[in-house]
C-alpha cells in the first residue's frame, strides 16, 4: 500500500469525523428547539400529535452522526496503522 493511499484513508476519515460531528450538533439543536417550543405554549399539543409542520426528525439527524463518527474513527485508525506500517 502505497503512502497516498493511507493519506486518502485517513482524509476519508477525517471528512467523516467532521461531518459526523456537525450532524450530531445539528440533530441535538433540532431536538432542543422542538422540545423546547412545544413546553413554551402549555396546552397546545397539535404540533406533537399532528406532527404539522413537518421536521427533521432530530433522532435521525444523531443516529447518522453517530454511524459517521463511528466510520471516521475507524478509517482514520486505520489509515494511520497503515501509514505506520509502510
Amino acid at each position: 500500500m502505497l503512502i497516498r493511499d493511507c493519506l486518502v484513508l485517513i482524509g476519508a476519515g477525517g471528512l467523516f469525523l467532521i461531518v459526523g460531528i456537525l450532524t450530531y450538533a445539528w440533530g441535538k439543536r433540532e431536538e432542543e428547539s422542538y422540545y423546547g417550543e412545544i413546553a413554551k405554549r402549555p396546552g397546545d399539543t397539535r404540533e406533537f400529535m399532528e406532527r404539522w409542520p413537518p421536521r427533521l426528525q432530530p433522532g435521525a439527524l444523531k443516529i447518522g452522526g453517530a454511524i459517521a463518527i463511528g466510520l471516521g474513527a475507524v478509517l482514520l485508525i486505520t489509515g494511520g496503522i497503515f501509514f505506520l506500517l509502510v
